[in-house]
């Protein structure tokens, strides 16, 4: 469930190039998550890696998460 999360979050992507030459992208429906970086390649590599991330400090911090293409992450209860 968890990657089918990221790979659904991740074809939501928004890529952009910046004036200076780099690559800028994000992925709207997750607040914060984006990278910037010198190459498409490595800007899709950083933002999935800050997307994991905020995913794991979401879910540590029992934080919403959006639900995506009905994959929703939300715990409802705690694990005994």
């Amino acid at each position: 469930m968890l990657t089918k999360y990221v790979q659904t979050a991740m074809k939501s992507a928004k890529y952009e190039i910046f004036p200076d030459g780099t690559f800028y992208g994000e992925i709207p429906v997750c607040e914060g998550v984006y990278a910037n970086a010198v190459t498409l390649e490595v800007a899709r590599e950083e933002l999935q890696e800050v997307l994991e991330d905020w995913i794991l400090v979401s879910l540590t911090l029992n934080l919403p998460l959006p639900v995506i293409d009905n994959i929703d992450l939300t715990i409802t209860k705690e694990v005994a």
